[in-house]
C-alpha cells in the first residue's frame, strides 16, 4: 500500500514542483527573458558567452545612452554587493539600490508581473553564475524619462494562474517583453500601447544591419492571422518567416529555441487573442 501510494504521489507532482529555483532561474534568464541579448558582450561572431551577463551592448537613443549592466555576482562591477531584496526590487520597479531609475531599455515595466517564485528564482540563478569583473559606462539621460504601463503589465501574477493556458501565454509574452519591440513608439520615445500594441514597425540597428519588427497581432493581412501555429513557432525559435526568408536579430531565436513545448503553445494561443492591428 505504501509503495502504491508513493507511486500515485510521484505521478501527481508537477515537473515545476520538482524544479529547483536555480533551474527555474536559468530557464528564465537564458530562454524566456533572453537576458543575454542585452547583458552579454556581443562581437562579430555573436554573443561572447565566455563573459556571459557581464555587461553588453550600448543603446544610444534620443532619450538616453546606456550599456547593458554587469549582472554577474562580481562585487566591484556587478551585483555581488546587492541583497536579494534589492535585486528583486530592481527587477519589479526599475529602481537601483542607490535610488536611481534604470533606463526604459531595461523592461522592468513588463517584469511587474513576475511571480514571487520567479523573482526568487532569478535572484538564485544570478547568484550562481560565474562572477566576471567588467565595468560598464555610467548611463547618460538626455531627456526626462516618462513612465509607461505596457499592455498586460502592472500587477504581480500568482503562481496558480499559470495553470491556465491563456493566462500562462499572457504571462510569458509579458516577461519576454515581446510588446516592447513589437509596438511602435510615439513622441518622446513612448510606446503607443493604447492604439498599436503588437503592430510592429520599430527599427533596430546593429551588427546585423537594420531590421524592422513585424506585426504579431492576428490581423489577416498585416499580421499573423494566416499563419499556422507551427509557422509562428518556427519564426520564434528559428527565425524563419512564413515565406521561408530568414529573419534578422535582435530577436533572440537561439534562446527561444530552448523554450518548452508547453510554453511555446501557450504563447501562440495568447497571440491569437491580441486585438488585430492592420
Amino acid at each position: 500500500m505504501k509503495m502504491v501510494f508513493g507511486i500515485v504521489l510521484a505521478l501527481s507532482v508537477s515537473p515545476a514542483a520538482a524544479e529547483t529555483l536555480v533551474e527555474r532561474g536559468a530557464y528564465l534568464v537564458n530562454s524566456v527573458m533572453v537576458c543575454h541579448n542585452c547583458h552579454t558582450p556581443r562581437g562579430p561572431q555573436g554573443l561572447d558567452m565566455s563573459r556571459a551577463l557581464s555587461g553588453g551592448q550600448t543603446f544610444d537613443e534620443p532619450a538616453f545612452k546606456v550599456t547593458g549592466s554587469n549582472i554577474t555576482p562580481d562585487k566591484d562591477t556587478g551585483i555581488g554587493n546587492w541583497t536579494d531584496a534589492e535585486l528583486k526590487h530592481l527587477l519589479a520597479s526599475g529602481i537601483r539600490p542607490n535610488g536611481t531609475k534604470v533606463a526604459p531599455i531595461m523592461p522592468t515595466e513588463f517584469y511587474t508581473v513576475l511571480t514571487a517564485r520567479d523573482l526568487d528564482a532569478l535572484a538564485a540563478y544570478l547568484r550562481s553564475v560565474p562572477a566576471v569583473r567588467h565595468e560598464t559606462p555610467a548611463p547618460e539621460y538626455k531627456i526626462p524619462l516618462k513612465p509607461e504601463t505596457p499592455t498586460y503589465a502592472g500587477k504581480q501574477a500568482a503562481e496558480a494562474e499559470l495553470a491556465d493556458k491563456l493566462a500562462r501565454g499572457r504571462y510569458l509574452l509579458t516577461i519576454a517583453h515581446c510588446l516592447e519591440c513589437h509596438t511602435p513608439e510615439g513622441p518622446s520615445a513612448v510606446h503607443d500601447f493604447a492604439a498599436a500594441s503588437g503592430k510592429g514597425g520599430r527599427t533596430f540597428k546593429g551588427p546585423w544591419g537594420e531590421s524592422i519588427s513585424p506585426n504579431i497581432t492576428p490581423d489577416p493581412v498585416a499580421g499573423l492571422g494566416q499563419w499556422s501555429d507551427d509557422e509562428i513557432k518556427r519564426a520564434i525559435t528559428q527565425g524563419i518567416a512564413r515565406d521561408g526568408h530568414k529573419l534578422k536579430p535582435p530577436m533572440a531565436y537561439a534562446g527561444y529555441a530552448t523554450m518548452t513545448a508547453q510554453d511555446l503553445d501557450a504563447i501562440v494561443a495568447f497571440l491569437r487573442t491580441l486585438p488585430p492591428r492592420g
